[in-house]
C-alpha cells in the first residue's frame, strides 16, 4: 500500500535554471533588477533625506548603561566564558582567531561610542572573505560574539563569508543605528554588500555557512521619512537567522523596512519579530522556510517579491494593513510561484493576503496559495484576488481550515482551483495541540559554562592531520555520563573509524566545526561503514545537536565509497523531547583539505562515461544520512546534505564531479519524524527516499540531482542494492528513451501520512549543461 500525501507547489521549468555556484538565470535577474528598481529608496540609502534630515541634525544619543563588568551581577553566557581554542584547520595561518569578541576589538557598548568600525575589524581580521574580494573559502570562518550592550553605529556592519554574528541571548544586545545613519552599505547589517555597478558581493546562491542570532536591530532614531532596512541577507543554503528583534517607526508614512531578501537560494529563518515599518519584511529568493515570525504593526506585515516556493508556519499578523502581499508582477506577469501558510494567525488586519491569481493570470503555474489552520480576527477580507474578494475574511474570530489557489494533481493535471480544500489528516504524534510541533535549535543559555567539556581539552586537535577518533569517543562518552554538553571547538575533526553517540548526549559547534571520514576503513563500498553513529538499534533516548558539519576526505588516491555519514538509530523514549539535529549539514566534497577539488576531481564533459571509468577517488560517500528502522521522534531543522557540485575554495567556484550513492533515507517502521527547511543535493540514486515509514512533516524540502547526469547516469557508479530499496532503473527504465535513469528528487515507498508542506525538486543539468 503506497499513501502519499503532499502540497507539491513547484515552478521550476526546463528553462529556468539555476546552480549553486551562481549561474546566470534570465528569469531571476529579471526580477531582482525590477524590484531593485521599485526599491531603490531602501537599496540606495545614504542618511536622512527630505524634511527629516533637520531632525538628525538635532539629534543626539541617549546615553544607556553599558554592560555590566561583574559576573555577579552581568547576564553571563557560556559560549563568552568558555576558553576559545578552535582552530581553522587548512588556513595557512596557524594562529587564525574564529572566536572574536567585538568589545576586543574595541566596541564600547555603551550606546554612545560609535562602535561601526570596531565591529567591522572584528569581522574582516585575518584576511577573511568578503564581499567582492571573494567568491567563498572554507578556511575562514568566524564566531563574532557580541557581549550584553548597546552598540551605536552610524554606517553599515558588513557581514563576510562563512561568519557567525551571535549576541548574548540572556541579555540580547540591541544594534542602534545613529540618526544620521548612512554610508555606502544597505542596512544596519549588510550580509552582502553591493559593489560598483549594482553588483552583489557575494552570488546570492552562494553564500552558504552563515548565521545571526539573538540581537534586537533597533533603526527608531532614524527619521520615520527616512528611507531605512534592518538586515539585508541574500542568502543560500545553510544559513539561518534566529531569535532577532526588529523595531522601526510606526509613524505615518515611515519608510522603515526589517529585513530585505531579494536574491539567493535558501534557506531558513525562525523567532523574529518586526515591530512597525513600512514593511516589515521583504521576501525575494527561489525557496524558504520560515517559523515563528511575529509582526505588529506594520503597513505590510510581508512583501513576497517572487519565489519558487516558500513555507510559512507560526506566522502571526497583528494590526498592519496587509499581511501577505504575493501580488507582485499582477495577473499579467505573476513573480510568486507558491505560498504556504500553515498553522499561523492574522488579526485586526483589513487584507489577509493579497494575490494576483485568477483564471487566466500568467504564468499559469504561478500564484499557487495553500492556507491551512489559519486564524483570523477581524480581518475583513481574508484573500484578495486582481478582481476581488477570493476568500471573505470576517470581524470576528474563525480559522480558515483549508483553502487554495492554483493547479491541482489528484492524479491527473493540471486542473485549475480556487476554494476550499480537504485538509491533511494530521496524526496526533506530529502535534503539539493542533498545531505541528517545533522546536528552536537549544542554545544552553541558562547553562553554567562548567556543564561544557571541550574536545581541545580532551586532547583533540582539530587541525584535518591528526587522529581524533580516540579523543573524540572518550570526550563524548565522558560526557555523556556525566550530563554534560560536549563542546566541539572551532577545527576539522580526523575520523578513521565510527563515532558513537550514546543517548543523552548534546553536541554543539563553533563555526560549523567539521567532523571528516578518512582512511581505508570507509573506502569500499562493498563493506560501507558509518561515520557518525547516534544511538546503537535498540537503544532509546534523546540526543541533541547543532551547529556542525560532518564530511569525507580522500586519501592515498581513495575516495569514501563505503562512508555512510550519519546513522541514526535512537528511538524516542517518550521522556521529553524529541531528538534534535539543528544547523548541521553534510558537506561531501568541493573543501580545502577533503582531497575531493578541483585539482582532485574535475568536471569531465567531453569523456564518455561509460567507456571511460569513474575517477575512483571521486566517489566520496556511500549513503549521507540514514534514519534506520529502529529510530523515532527525530527533529531536523536547517539541514543541507550536499554533495558537491563546486569548489567552495577555488577562486572561480569552479565545478567538480564528486559522487555520493544516496541522500537522505529514512526507514523507520515508527516515524515521528520532523523535517523544517531541509535540502538535499546531488547524490546519484536519490536525494530523498523514505519506505516503510510513517509519520513525517516535511516542508520546504528543496533537491538538486547530479550535474553530470546522464554521464554516467544514476546506476554508476554505485550498484543497486535491493537490501536498502534503492531504486532499480535497469529495469525501470528498460525500453525508455531519453535521460531516464536519472536521479530522484523524492521517492516514498510503502508509506503512510507523509505530509510534504511545499517542496522544489529542480532536474537543471544535462552533462553540466543547462
Amino acid at each position: 500500500m503506497r499513501i502519499i500525501h503532499s502540497l507539491l507547489l513547484l515552478v521550476a521549468s526546463a528553462v529556468t535554471v539555476t546552480a549553486d555556484f551562481g549561474v546566470y538565470i534570465a528569469e531571476i535577474e529579471y526580477m531582482v533588477q525590477y524590484m531593485l528598481t521599485k526599491f531603490a529608496p531602501h537599496v540606495t540609502y545614504h542618511g536622512p533625506t527630505g524634511t527629516a534630515s533637520a531632525a538628525a541634525e538635532t539629534w543626539h544619543p541617549t546615553p544607556t548603561p553599558g554592560p555590566p563588568t561583574s559576573a555577579a551581577t552581568s547576564a553571563s553566557y557560556w559560549l563568552e566564558e568558555i576558553k576559545h581554542q578552535g582552530v581553522a584547520a587548512f588556513n595557512p595561518n596557524t594562529s587564525y582567531q574564529v572566536f572574536r569578541n567585538v568589545q576586543d576589538f574595541g566596541a564600547k557598548g555603551d550606546g554612545v561610542t560609535d562602535d561601526t568600525a570596531a565591529i567591522n575589524l572584528a569581522i574582516s581580521s585575518g584576511d577573511r572573505c568578503g564581499p567582492g574580494t571573494c567568491n567563498s573559502s572554507t578556511t575562514t570562518p568566524a564566531v563574532v560574539y557580541f557581549p550584553a550592550g548597546t552598540y551605536l553605529i552610524s554606517s553599515s556592519i558588513i557581514d563576510y563569508y562563512y561568519t557567525q554574528l551571535i549576541g548574548n541571548p540572556n541579555s540580547i544586545p540591541t544594534i542602534l543605528a545613529a540618526a544620521d545613519f548612512g554610508g555606502s552599505g544597505f542596512g544596519l547589517i549588510d550580509g552582502d554588500e553591493y559593489q560598483a555597478g549594482g553588483v552583489l558581493g557575494f552570488g546570492a546562491t552562494n553564500v552558504f555557512y552563515r548565521q545571526i542570532r539573538n540581537f534586537i536591530i533597533d533603526m527608531t532614531n532614524i527619521p520615520s521619512s527616512s528611507s531605512a532596512t534592518g538586515v539585508h541577507w541574500p542568502t543560500a543554503q545553510a544559513t539561518s537567522l534566529q531569535n532577532v528583534v526588529f523595531k522601526m517607526s510606526d509613524a505615518p508614512g515611515t519608510q522603515h523596512q526589517g529585513l530585505y531578501i531579494e536574491s539567493g537560494s535558501g534557506g531558513f529563518m525562525t523567532d523574529l519579530v518586526f515591530y512597525g515599518g513600512l514593511t516589515g519584511a521583504v521576501f525575494g529568493n527561489q525557496q524558504f522556510t520560515m517559523r515563528n515570525l511575529t509582526y505588529y504593526n506594520a503597513v505590510t506585515a510581508i512583501d513576497q517579491l517572487y519565489d519558487w516556493g516558500w513555507t510559512y508556519k507560526s506566522i502571526t499578523i497583528n494590526n498592519c494593513s496587509i499581511g501577505l502581499n504575493m501580488s507582485t508582477g499582477g495577473p499579467t506577469a505573476q513573480a510568486v510561484g507558491s505560498v504556504t501558510f500553515i498553522d499561523s494567525s492574522i488579526s485586526n488586519t483589513p487584507i489577509g493576503i493579497q494575490t494576483a491569481r485568477d483564471a487566466t493570470s500568467q504564468p499559469p503555474s504561478a500564484g499557487g496559495l495553500i492556507l491551512e489552520n489559519v486564524e483570523i480576527t477581524n480581518v475583513p477580507v481574508a484573500v484578495l484576488g486582481p478582481n476581488g474578494t477570493a476568500l471573505a475574511g470576517t470581524t470576528g474570530t474563525t480559522t480558515i481550515v483549508a483553502w487554495g489557489e492554483g493547479h491541482s494533481y489528484t492524479p491527473n493535471g493540471p486542473v485549475d482551483f480556487e476554494g476550499p480544500i480537504a485538509p491533511f489528516s494530521r496524526p496526533a504524534v506530529l502535534l503539539e495541540g493542533s498545531k505541528y510541533y517545533e522546536r528552536s535549535k537549544p542554545q544552553y543559555a541558562t547553562t553554567p559554562v562548567s556543564q561544557f567539556l571541550s574536545t581541545r581539552s580532551g586532547g583533540a586537535a582539530g587541525n584535518g592531520v591528526t587522529d581524533d577518533t580516540a579523543a573524540l569517543q572518550s570526550t563524548i562518552l565522558a560526557a555523556a555520563a556525566s550530563g554534560k554538553i560536549v563542546f566541539f571547538d572551532a577545527g576539522t575533526y580526523k575520523v578513521t573509524s565510527t563515532l558513537y553517540i550514546p543517548p543523552g548526549s548534546k553536541l554543539v559547534g563553533e563555526s560549523y566545526s567539521v567532523i571528516m571520514s578518512s582512511g581505508n576503513y570507509f573506502a569500499d563500498m562493498n563493506q560501507p561503514q558509518v561515520l557518525v553513529q547516534v544511538g546503537h538499534p535498540g537503544e532509546s533516548g534523546e540526543v541533541e545537536w547543532s551547529d556542525m558539519i560532518v564530511a569525507t576526505q580522500a586519501s592515498n588516491g581513495r575516495g569514501q565509497a563505503g562512508a555512510i555519514l550519519i546513522e541514526w538509530n535512537l528511538a524516542d523514549c517518550g521522556c521529553g523531547s524529541p531528538s534534535g539535529m539543528w544547523d548541521v549539514h553534510a558537506r561531501i566534497g568541493g573543501f580545502a583539505g577533503s582531497n575531493l577539488q578541483v585539482a582532485q576531481c574535475p568536471t569531465t564533459p567531453t569523456v564518455a562515461t561509460p567507456p571511460a571509468p569513474v575517477n575512483s577517488a571521486c566517489i566520496a560517500a556511500y549513503l549521507t544520512m540514514h534514519v534506520t528502522t529502529s529510530a523515532s521522534g527525530l527533529y531536523l531543522e536547517n539541514n543541507w546534505l550536499w554533495t558537491s557540485d563546486h569548489d567552495l575554495d577555488n577562486a572561480d567556484s569552479t565545478q567538480v564531479t564528486v559522487y555520493t550513492g544516496r541522500g537522505l533515507y529514512i526507514e523507520s517502521t515508527v516515524g515521528t519524524i520532523w523535517l523544517y527547511g531541509t535540502a538535499v543535493e546531488h547524490h546519484s540514486k536519490y536525494q530523498y527516499q523514505l519506505a516503510n515509514t510513517k509519520n513525517a512533516f516535511m516542508g520546504q524540502i528543496q533537491t538538486e540531482t547530479p550535474y553530470y547526469q546522464p554521464n554516467p547516469n544514476a546506476t554508476i557508479p554505485f550498484p543497486t542494492v535491493a537490501a536498502l530499496n534503492d531504486p532499480d532503473f535497469e529495469t525501470s527504465c528498460e525500453g525508455q528513451t531519453g535521460n531516464c535513469a536519472d536521479a530522484w528528487g523524492l521517492r516514498v515507498l510503502d508509506s503512510q501520512s507523509i505530509l510534504v508542506y511545499g517542496a522544489g525538486l529542480y532536474s537543471f543539468f544535462d552533462n553540466y549543461s543547462t
